[in-house]
C-alpha cells in the first residue's frame, strides 16, 4: 500500500480551506487519503479525529474533539463531517464506573458546539482519552486477516513488532475507551493498538505521522501475508467461467429470499463474477474456507455473520435446482433462529428478530451474490464478501480461521446504536422494487419513471434510441439515486433482442415485479391511403412489443414465485378512435386486450394486469413525446391552431378542463404497481373526462 502524502499537495489542501483551522484541514486531508483506500475502509469503516482549541460564543478558548461525523465516507469527508465536541468535558467521563451506551450519546449530543452536527462517532471517547493529537483508525484487511488466525497475538508481533498493545475484541463504547486508555499508558511507547476481530489504531501528534504509521503497520501485515502463502491451489479452466444460468437462478433466489421475511420484501441482488472469485469458490476446500464467520463484527449488520452456500451440482433442471434452494435456505433459517433464541436466553433478554435471510450467497459456477432491501445494501454486502473471501484466502496459511464467538456477533448485530447505521424508517410504497419501462425515451415514460422513483422503486428505461434514452436517464439521476435509474436498449419487436434485454436486466437486479409496456409509435393516414408496411410496423411496436415483453416477464414472474404487476400504456383510442388514425387505434385496442387475457392466464401466479387509457400528453420537462412530434403537425394544421392552441383545444375538450401530463400518468400507474386495491384486468382512463371514452 502506497504512502500518498504529499507535503506541497497538503499545504495546498490546507491553503484551499481558510475556514479550518490547519489541524483539522490537515485532518480532512489525510482522512480522505485513508478513505481512498478499500482495503483499510470500507463502507463507513473506521474513524478519524483531531484535537484542536476554538472559541465558545463568548470568546473563550477551550479545547475540541473533532470527529468523523455519521454518514460521512472518509473518501469525500469535508470539514463539516467533523463534529466539534467539548474535549474537557469528554476526559473527565473517565472517571465514572460505568456509562450506558444511551447515555454515552446523550453526552455526545449535549456537549457538541454545535446542535445541527452529525453525530459523532460511537467510538468518540476513545479518541478522547488518548492524549495524541491525531488518531487514525480503520477495519485494515491485512490487519483483521492476522487477528483472525489461531495465535493471533503471535502473528501480530512478528509481523508489526514490539511497539503495538493487542487488546482482544470488546464492544465499541465506554468500556472500550478506558481499556484503550490503560493499554497505551502501560506502554506510552506504543506507536498502535490493535483490537483483535475489529482493527488498528495509530496516533501521533503530526498528521503526517499518524497516517504513515497506520500505511507501515498495514504494509508489514501484507507483506507479513504474502511470505507465508502457500503453493496457489490449481483448479481447472473452466472454473473461473460462469457455467450456471443467472436468468434461471437469480429470480428463483431472489424470489425465495422475498418470500423468507414476514413482511415479503423485495430484495436486490448484486452478482459478481471476478474470474478470481470463480476460481476460489471452485477449490474442493472452498466451502470450508470460506463460510465461517465475518472478518469484523462491524460487517455483519451488513452480511449477518455466515454467507448461504448454494451448490447446484447434479440438479440440471429448474425445478430440482428450485428444490436445492429451498431446502438450503430453510436450513440457513432454521439456524439462524437458532442463534437468535439461544443468545437471547443467554443474555435474558428480549428482542425482535430481524428476518433469517442471508445477505451473502456463494454459488460454484455462478460467483457471489450480495443481497439487500436495495441495490446500495446489495453492493455494500457483496463489496464486504468480496473482500472477505480474499482475506481469508491470504491467511489460509497461517492456519485455521478464527471467527468470533456468537456472543459478540449477536451484541454488536442487534445494538441498537449499530441498527441506527441502517437508517430504517417506514418503507415507500414501492421499496426495493424493479420495474421495466419500454419506450424509455419519451415524455411518458419520464413522468411514469419519475413517480416510481418517488415510489421507492429502482428503475429501468427501455429504447432502440440511445440519444433520447439517455436524456431521459440523465434527466432522473439529477433528481434521484444514479444507481436507481438505468437504460437499457433493445428493441421490443425482436424476440432476442427482447429476451437479451430482460436477461440483463436480471444479471443487475436479480429479477423484476413490474413491468410498463410503454413503447408506442403512430402513422398518419386514412385507411384507403395506409400502407399494409405501415400498418405492420405499428402493430409490431404497439402490439408485438407488449405480447413480447410480456412473455419474458411472465417467465422471471413464474419463476420469482412472488406475483408481480404489469401495467399496460394503453390509449383514449382503445375506445374512442380517431379518423386518419387506424393504425394506432387498433394496435393499442391489440395491445389492450392482450393485456386482458394476461390478466386472465397470470393470474394463477399473482400477477396483475391493468391498462391506462392517456390522451393528449405533449411532452414533459422539455422531452417531447414522439407521437405528437408526428401527430402535433397534421393536427394544427386541420384545426388551423398553432402549437399552443393545440394544447388549449385538447384541454378544453376534456370534462374537467385540464391539461394530462407524464406525471398523471406515472400516479395512475403506482396506483396498480402498488397492489392498493385487489384489481386486475381494470383500465382507467387519465384523460380529464372524455365520455366517448369511457370504459364499458
Amino acid at each position: 500500500m502506497k504512502n500518498r502524502y504529499n507535503h506541497e499537495e497538503a499545504q495546498a489542501f490546507a491553503a484551499s480551506r481558510p475556514e479550518c483551522s490547519e489541524f483539522l484541514a490537515l485532518r480532512v486531508y489525510t482522512s480522505r487519503l485513508i478513505g481512498a483506500e478499500a482495503e483499510l475502509v470500507l463502507h463507513g469503516g473506521g474513524n478519524t479525529s483531531v484535537k484542536d482549541v476554538a472559541h465558545n460564543i463568548l470568546g473563550e478558548e477551550m479545547e475540541v474533539l473533532y470527529i468523523k461525523g455519521s454518514g460521512w465516507d472518509l473518501a469525500t469527508i469535508e470539514a463539516a463531517g467533523f463534529p466539534a465536541l467539548d474535549l474537557a468535558w469528554l476526559r473527565r467521563l473517565r472517571a465514572l464506573d460505568r456509562l450506558s451506551d444511551e447515555e454515552m450519546v446523550n453526552q455526545f449530543r449535549t456537549h457538541l458546539l454545535d446542535a445541527s452536527a452529525p453525530g459523532p462517532s460511537i467510538e468518540t471517547l476513545v479518541h478522547a482519552f488518548l492524549p495524541h493529537r491525531f488518531i487514525d483508525h480503520t477495519h485494515a484487511d491485512a490487519i483483521v486477516t492476522l487477528t483472525n488466525r489461531q495465535r493471533p497475538e503471535e502473528h501480530l508481533r512478528r509481523a508489526l513488532g514490539e511497539k503495538i498493545a493487542i487488546l482482544p475484541f470488546i464492544m465499541p463504547g465506554f468500556p472500550l475507551a478506558k481499556a484503550m486508555a490503560v493499554a497505551y499508558e502501560q506502554n506510552p511507547g506504543i506507536e498502535a493498538i490493535i483490537l483483535l476481530n475489529h482493527g488498528i489504531f495509530t496516533f501521533a501528534d503530526e498528521a503526517e505521522i499518524a497516517y504513515r504509521r497506520m500505511i507501515d503497520y498495514v504494509n508489514r501485515a501484507e507483506d507479513y501475508l504474502t511470505l507465508a502463502a502457500g503453493k496457489p491451489v490449481t483448479v481447472s479452466a473452466a472454473a473461473i467461467e460462469v457455467s450456471e444460468s443467472p436468468a434461471e437462478i437469480l429470480p428463483l433466489l431472489r424470489g425465495a429470499l422475498s418470500r423468507g421475511t414476514e413482511d415479503c420484501r423485495s430484495f436486490s441482488l448484486e452478482w459478481r463474477r471476478d474470474p478470481d472469485l470463480l476460481t476460489a469458490l471452485a477449490r474442493p476446500d472452498a466451502r470450508h474456507l470460506f463460510t465461517g464467520g465475518v472478518l469484523t463484527p462491524d460487517h455483519v449488520i451488513r452480511t449477518k455473520n455466515y454467507p448461504l452456500w448454494l451448490d447446484f451440482a447434479g440438479a440440471v433442471d429448474e425445478a430440482p435446482r428450485a428444490a436445492v434452494l429451498g431446502r438450503a435456505l430453510a436450513e440457513y433459517a432454521a439456524a439462524y433462529e437458532r442463534y437468535f433464541a439461544e443468545q437471547c436466553a443467554a443474555l435474558q433478554v428480549e428482542k425482535k428478530r430481524l428476518d433469517p435471510m442471508p445477505r451473502v450467497i456463494m454459488i460454484p459456477g455462478l460467483g457471489l451474490l450480495g443481497a439487500g432491501d436495495g441495490p446500495a445494501a446489495a453492493r455494500i454486502a457483496a463489496d464486504i464478501a468480496s473482500h472477505t473471501v480474499r482475506a481469508k484466502l491470504r491467511g489460509e496459511a497461517l492456519g485455521e480461521y478464527r471467527e468470533l464467538e456468537a456472543a459478540s456477533i449477536f451484541a454488536m448485530e442487534y445494538w441498537s446504536l449499530e441498527q441506527v447505521k441502517l437508517g430504517k424508517g417506514s418503507p415507500r410504497l414501492l421499496e426495493g422494487r424493479v420495474a421495466l419501462v419500454t419506450g424509455g425515451g419519451g415524455a411518458m415514460a419520464l413522468g411514469i419513471a419519475d413517480r416510481l422513483l418517488a415510489a421507492g422503486a429502482r428503475v429501468f428505461l427501455a429504447d432502440i434510441q440511445p440519444e433520447r434514452l439517455q436524456m431521459v436517464v440523465d434527466k432522473l439521476r439529477e433528481r434521484f439515486a444514479p444507481e436507481l435509474v438505468q437504460g437499457v436498449e433493445f428493441d421490443v419487436t425482436d424476440p432476442e433482442s427482447v429476451r437479451s434485454g430482460l436477461e440483463r436486466l436480471v444479471a443487475q437486479t436479480g429479477g423484476l415485479d413490474i413491468l410498463v409496456p410503454n413503447a408506442g409509435i403512430a402513422q398518419v393516414a386514412r385507411l384507403e391511403d395506409l400502407r399494409l408496411a405501415d400498418f405492420r410496423r405499428v402493430m409490431a411496436v404497439n402490439a408485438d412489443g407488449v405480447l413480447l415483453t410480456i412473455r419474458e416477464a411472465a417467465k422471471i414472474f413464474r419463476r420469482q414465485g412472488c406475483g408481480g404487476q404489469i401495467v399496460i400504456n394503453s390509449s383514449k383510442n382503445v375506445f374512442d378512435p380517431g379518423a386518419s388514425f387506424g393504425a394506432y387505434s387498433a394496435s393499442k385496442a391489440a395491445a389492450h386486450q392482450l393485456g386482458k387475457i394476461a390478466a386472465l392466464e397470470l393470474a394463477e401466479i399473482g400477477v396483475r394486469v391493468n391498462m391506462i387509457n392517456a390522451d393528449a400528453v405533449f411532452d414533459a420537462e422539455g422531452v417531447s413525446s414522439g407521437l405528437w412530434d408526428l401527430v402535433g403537425p397534421e393536427r394544427m394544421r386541420a384545426r388551423n391552431l398553432d402549437p399552443e392552441g393545440l394544447r388549449a383545444y385538447y384541454r378544453d375538450r376534456n370534462l374537467l378542463k385540464t391539461e394530462v401530463k407524464a406525471e398523471d400518468v406515472g400516479n395512475a400507474v403506482v396506483f396498480f404497481a402498488a397492489n392498493l386495491t385487489p384489481t386486475t384486468g381494470a383500465t382507467l382512463p387519465v384523460d380529464g373526462g372524455i365520455p366517448a371514452a369511457f370504459p364499458r
